[in-house]
């Protein structure tokens, strides 16, 4: 008659008693969604943004912003644009007459080598948008956005992928601006 392990019996038990039903319903539910944090007052109350032009930074091997048409001033001008358009807030002239400043900043950086299909292929761009959203009096950062732009080939598609990044960081500040107010805890 052949031997049977005991440590053997005791580990498969120990695994079929844990997987239990009933032990599974002992155990307490765990809340992985917390309560939604207060926005800063100056976002949800704001009536007039000034938006800033952060600048580009661009990758030392292209031309300065010739892998995008519109030239060096097309995020600062198509966000300017884009947010007039949306009509929530007053555009100021003026950062000193404003709830918010919105500063907005493209890049296209050299990031380190990235592994494709098992190869490595080195350096590649990684353009982006980044807004930064500020209080005026305090020059405290209130909330940022980063919006990566996937980079194509051919000079349409990344037009064409720049403008879709663009509007998805308008997309997020919509999104962010229009949420209702939440108390902070007292």
């Amino acid at each position: 008659m052949p031997r049977i392990a005991m440590p053997g019996i005791f580990c498969l038990a120990t695994v079929l008693a844990l997987l239990s039903p009933a032990f599974m319903e002992a155990q307490p539910a765990k809340e992985n969604t917390p309560a939604p944090a207060p926005l800063p007052a100056q976002i949800v109350s704001a009536k007039k943004v000034f938006i800033a032009n952060a600048g580009q930074e661009y990758n030392p091997n292209a031309s300065k912003f010739a892998d995008y048409s519109g030239g060096i001033n097309r995020t600062y001008n198509q966000f300017y644009s884009a947010v007039k358009s949306w009509g929530h807030y007053q555009l100021a002239s003026n950062p000193a007459d404003c709830d918010l400043v919105f500063e907005i900043e493209f890049t296209d950086a050299m990031v380190g080598a990235r592994v494709f299909k098992g190869d490595s292929v080195g350096p590649v761009d990684e353009p982006k948008f980044r807004l930064v959203i500020l209080d005026p009096k305090t020059h405290i950062v209130l909330w940022a956005f980063t919006e990566h732009v996937e980079w194509a080939n051919l000079q349409g598609h990344r037009d064409k992928n720049f403008d879709q990044a663009l509007a998805k960081l308008l997309d997020d500040v919509k999104s962010l601006a229009t949420q209702p107010s939440v108390e902070a805890n007292k």
